[in-house]
């Protein structure tokens, strides 16, 4: 079995996020992993070891994702690749799903591609379907639980985790998987592992390296600004009972025409 987990390297969940000149900027915070995506290595490691099979780590971004990757290879990944190039600066989520479904294609005899639910820094959730799309492979999104997955009948089955409860969902492999945290908490980077990515070459592939050219994003920011600053006073209402000073609160919502 052949499997590829897509990670990304975001700012730290502690950051705060401040426009500076019109653009985003998390001042001086590290950068790490996207949490949900730890999610995404735990469950693709766990079929790897199940059915005698390897994890591939795909990133996309600058140099810097290098060290999501990394992480994935401590955690227990095989391989890592980037796919990094000057296009993919202002990617949406479409750019996104286009070059990790050609970079998947590349990769070729994959049966399982497996998301974390989303990433903390942009937080729209569409990477997943977008890109089971692009395959023309079935989208199993929010999956708490993977009960089967049958390799001779090229079939799995999963737990889909929804406000309403569970769903049950069976499909056809190959198949992308986007996993939410009640899969169950992500293992630690052993020390041999840390040592080992610590050394490992990562390879770097262009987007022509995966057949893309031209690719343009429908959404872009344009310019970011902070919320503006409000002035919050507070005044204590004071009153002989509890009836005089509901009727002065009374008053005051009137006076400031909330209602």
């Amino acid at each position: 079995m052949k499997i590829v987990v897509c990670v990304k390297q975001v700012p730290d969940s502690a950051a705060k996020l401040v426009a500076v000149d019109g653009k985003p900027n998390w001042g001086d915070s590290p950068l790490v992993i996207n949490p949900w995506d730890e999610y995404a290595v735990e469950a693709a490691l766990q079929q790897a070891e199940a059915h005698n099979g390897t994890v591939i780590a795909l990133s996309m971004g600058g140099e810097t994702s290098k060290e999501a990757l990394k992480h994935a290879l401590a955690m227990g990944c095989s391989e890592a690749i980037l796919v990094s190039d000057p296009a993919l600066s202002q990617a949406d989520s479409q750019v996104t799903s286009r070059t990790l479904a050609a970079a998947i294609q590349k990769i070729g005899q994959v049966d399982l591609a497996f998301l974390g639910r989303q990433a903390i820094d942009t937080d729209t959730g569409l990477t997943t379907a977008q890109t089971a799309r692009l395959l023309g492979w079935p989208a199993l999104t929010l999956v708490a639980v993977i009960s089967n997955v049958d390799l001779s009948s090229h079939t799995i089955k999963v737990h889909r985790s929804v406000e309403e409860g569970r769903i049950i969902v069976n499909a056809k492999l190959p198949a992308v998987l986007s996993i939410v945290k009640d899969f169950g908490e992500p293992r630690y980077p052993s020390f041999m592992g840390i040592r080992k990515a610590s050394r490992a070459e990562i390879p770097i592939w262009s987007l022509a390296d995966i057949g893309l050219s031209n690719l343009q994003s429908h959404v872009t920011w344009l310019e970011i600004s902070n919320p503006p600053q409000r002035q919050i006073t507070t005044e204590m209402l004071t009153g002989g009972s509890p009836q005089e000073i509901a009727d002065l609160l009374a008053e005051k919502i009137l006076a400031e025409k909330i209602l």
